[in-house]
């Protein structure tokens, strides 16, 4: 039986963390890395888990690939982009929360939907396909729609497309275009894993119903809305449920938990749980993350969600 294949899009960067005494530890990550780390580990042998991105030319994009690789992440599909860079960013601590500071001027993920044959081949024969709000936020206006042309291209072929919103406005230049982009998006897409608090502003949305019921109204199958520790929202055409996280869970760090919590839910769905039974097991799983540093825990660490 041929392999599954789960194709994640969209950028991962250089982390600097720590931050005492100016000592800084460097790490990689990104949302659908994160995403994709998780799914390698959640999802059967059977499946593969590929990712694409665009990296350059330097000693750092080759640690990112080789850091990608040993997780059991494919890289065939990895552009390198000559004299650019990967992005970066420095989390601190300040007033009890993480900080980030970013710098995406040279990153090569931007360019990631810049040769529509590379995208074709790279989503050729995906059982799904998954990207961000992020990966769309870095793109140029016409990458972005080459990007939704390859993935209506995959979807047509036979794939299960995924959005997670992951809303940051930082990233666009207007929330007018940031609304409308987000919008086309999850109008080719059949699971939406958007996060009430960060749509609520821009959308107007009154509560977590809300968001769901917009995201049907574009033709999503299925829409499971987070809620940071309240409860998700399962929606679909004949169903509204809440699903609660579990409770007394010990906060270290949320770096993650979102992604963590995505890649729960997808391998429980190709697992054949209900959709109710697949978002408990994604709480489970950003159970498990939240309690530990950093966006990426050891996968045998998920053992106990």
């Amino acid at each position: 039986m041929a392999s599954k294949r789960f194709v994640s899009i969209g950028e991962c960067m250089i982390e600097m963390s720590g931050g005492d005494d100016r000592l800084y530890r460097l790490g990689f990550a990104g949302d659908t890395l994160n995403t994709a780390w998780y799914a390698r580990a959640l999802l059967p042998a059977d499946w593969s888990v590929d990712y694409v991105t665009a990296l350059g030319d330097d000693l750092y994009s080759a640690q990112m690939r080789e850091f990608i690789g040993k997780a059991g992440i494919g890289t065939a599909h990895i552009q390198e982009i000559k004299a650019k860079r990967p992005g970066l960013y420095m989390i601190h601590q300040a007033d009890g929360d993480r900080h980030f500071t970013y710098w995406r001027g040279q990153s090569a993920a931007k360019l990631l939907a810049d040769d529509a044959e590379a995208l074709d081949a790279a989503l050729d024969a995906a059982d799904i396909v998954y990207f961000s709000g992020i990966t769309m936020a870095i793109l140029a206006p016409r990458a972005r729609g080459r990007l939704m042309k390859a993935i209506v291209k995959a979807r047509n072929g036979g794939a299960r497309v995924v959005f997670d919103t992951n809303i940051r406005p930082v990233l666009w230049t207007s929330p007018e275009i940031m609304q409308a982009v987000l919008t086309s998006a999850a109008s080719i897409s059949d699971i939406v894993l958007p996060t009430h608090s960060d749509e609520a502003p821009f959308f107007g949305d009154r509560d977590i119903t809300a968001t769901a019921e917009r995201y049907l109204g574009l033709g999503v199958e299925e829409v499971i809305v987070k809620d940071g520790s309240n409860p998700a929202l399962v929606a679909t055409a004949e169903l509204r449920e809440h699903v609660s996280a579990g409770s007394g869970l010990a906060v270290v760090d949320a770096t993650g938990a979102g992604d963590s919590f995505n890649s729960g839910y997808l391998s429980a769905r190709i697992a054949g749980a209900s959709p109710v039974e697949a978002a408990q097991r994604a709480h489970a799983v950003a159970g498990v993350v939240i309690g530990h540093k950093g966006a990426l825990v050891a996968p045998e660490l998920l053992d106990r969600a």
